[in-house]
């Protein structure tokens, strides 16, 4: 068990990536307060946990009332934070021109000003607690450009490099912050975006994922099982002398075009 004892926080913990990273931490020993806007998703994933290991916390990452009360939900169920995941995520699709600045804003406020609330709440306790580990889930749309995604990139390139400044000013600290570029994963999100291509293109929505995973080497997206293994490293002493490091976790998709380029 590579993270017994740890207390982990993880936001946007109800579905796709976020239960998937909540649930390998449980089984790996850790104690989670998983957080969520959605509070029936909430009850889904807890349900599916042992009581004893899991609390839960509905409320918006983009809101600093709810942050301050997600940590104080952690802290009061585990005595401290020892790991902070940022997952929570949001998208609205529009090139730059058609986006309305309303949705902009809001894709920044979840994808960006939340986990910079959370970093600003949580890193004090790693600090008074000897350290602690920070996972930002950032994106490959941070590193490459991608169709109608202006705010979802901008978002998670500002995430990438508040990983970095939160690594070179806290690393005295023992405080150690990375951030993690997953590839196409099979989530809700991807899901939509997809459904709205087919939609516009009117196929199915299996032609466009088809479409999407030949443009990936190894011929597929994930599955959010898949970006849990590395979060477990990066929460555990496996990483104890990795900070700031940007981890990409595509299937190889940044090796060539984008991938999403041409499935339109």
């Amino acid at each position: 068990m590579r993270l017994k004892g740890k207390i982990a926080l993880v936001t946007g913990g109800g579905s796709g990536i976020g239960a998937a990273i909540a649930t390998r931490f449980v089984g790996e020993g850790a104690k989670v307060c998983i957080a969520d806007r959605r509070a029936e998703k909430l009850e889904e994933i807890a349900a599916a946990l042992p009581r004893e290991s899991v609390v839960t916390c509905h409320g918006d990452v983009s809101r600093y009332e709810d942050v301050k009360r997600m940590v104080a939900t952690t802290v009061g169920f585990g005595g401290r934070v020892d790991v902070l995941v940022n997952n929570a995520a949001s998208d609205v699709l529009g090139p730059i021109t058609e986006l309305h600045p309303d949705d902009w804003r809001r894709v920044l406020e979840i994808n960006l000003t939340g986990p910079f609330l959370l970093m600003k709440e949580t890193i004090p306790h790693m600090i008074r607690n000897g350290g602690g580990s920070v996972i930002n889930i950032a994106s490959i749309g941070a590193l490459r450009c991608m169709p109608g995604a202006p705010a979802y990139g901008a978002s998670k390139a500002g995430l990438i490099f508040l990983s970095q400044q939160a690594a070179f000013e806290y690393g005295p600290a023992k405080v150690r912050c990375n951030a993690v570029c997953p590839g196409a994963t099979r989530t809700e999100m991807l899901e939509q975006v997809v459904s709205g291509i087919a939609k516009g293109m009117r196929t199915d929505t299996e032609g466009i994922l088809a479409k999407l995973s030949s443009h990936v080497p190894l011929r597929r997206v994930s599955e959010p099982a898949e970006m849990a293994g590395i979060c477990v490293f990066l929460a555990s002493e496996d990483s104890s002398f990795m900070t700031g490091a940007v981890v990409v976790v595509d299937g190889g998709s940044t090796l060539v075009d984008v991938a999403g380029a041409s499935i339109t």
